[in-house]
């Protein structure tokens, strides 16, 4: 067989898979469109979802620039220090355990172990933990710090732990050609290699917690969730359109400045 009938035969697999995968796809979709159920959506539906647009179209500004507890401000002010907070939280207690996972640093055994352990703590929902640490301490910020910790450690440590599998041994080989101490090895060989990644993980990590921990509101977690949904409640939509205004703005203002940062770490533009 010359080298072009093998590389006929290796595209007619490829399409052959493709096709398969398509035909897999195509099935899981129709089959999930059973999920839908539009007969339940009623005119009263449509009416609420006519009054959140004309709320948001119409918002009460008193509300949104107002600097008191009760304001939009203050309570965006309060969701992001949850989110900046519990991220920094989690990002100290994840290195350890993402050195524990990493199988080029560690027995295979331990990794092993420890991503089974990181699998079990991402599994469970934020608002699960939420709800179990209100519980515990009872509603407020401090329920909603507690969750934004645990749930960044787990996929802080995993992300953690691939960059650390990716690290250039080759650096660390030539050091100890010329004489290096463990300490110079880590200050000069492992820490530039990892810092920038960790970095850029920790802002990427942040601008997810900042939109679970507008969601922990809604169980008790402090932040501007408990707010909206009592806005949605009493239908009082002008309330509603002032909150999502202000909680869009915060997003796309955290995510432009975050976006510049990670360019700068990881490109260096």
């Amino acid at each position: 067989m010359n080298a072009i009938e093998k590389q006929l035969l290796s595209e007619k697999k490829n399409y052959q898979y493709i096709t398969w995968i398509f035909v897999i796809v195509f099935v899981l979709f129709i089959w999930s469109l059973s999920a839908i159920q539009l007969n339940n959506m009623g005119t009263s539906g449509l009416t609420i979802a006519k009054n959140i647009i004309t709320g948001i179209l119409h918002p009460d500004l008193d509300l949104l620039f107002n600097i008191t507890e009760k304001g939009v401000a203050y309570l965006l002010i309060e969701t992001m220090a949850i989110a900046f907070l519990g991220t920094i939280i989690g990002a100290i207690l994840a290195i350890p355990l993402a050195f524990l996972s990493a199988s080029n640093v560690v027995p295979k055994p331990l990794a092993f172990v420890t991503k089974i352990l990181l699998i079990g703590i991402r599994t469970i929902p934020a608002i699960i933990y939420g709800l179990m640490f209100i519980r515990v301490t009872g509603p407020g910020p401090f329920a909603g710090v507690l969750t934004m910790s645990l749930i960044s450690i787990g996929m802080l440590s995993k992300l953690y732990a691939d960059v650390i599998e990716d690290l250039d041994t080759s650096v660390l080989e030539s050091m100890t050609s010329i004489g290096c101490t463990m300490f110079e090895k880590i200050r000069y060989g492992i820490i530039p290699q990892l810092l920038a990644m960790f970095l850029s993980i920790v802002i990427y990590r942040f601008d997810m917690n900042l939109r679970d921990a507008s969601v922990l509101g809604l169980v008790g977690a402090g932040g501007i969730g408990a707010p909206l949904i009592f806005a949605m409640r009493s239908y009082r939509w002008e309330e509603v359109g002032s909150i999502l205004i202000g909680l869009v703005l915060l997003i796309l203002i955290v995510e432009f400045i975050s976006n510049k940062i990670r360019n700068k770490l990881v490109r260096g533009y």
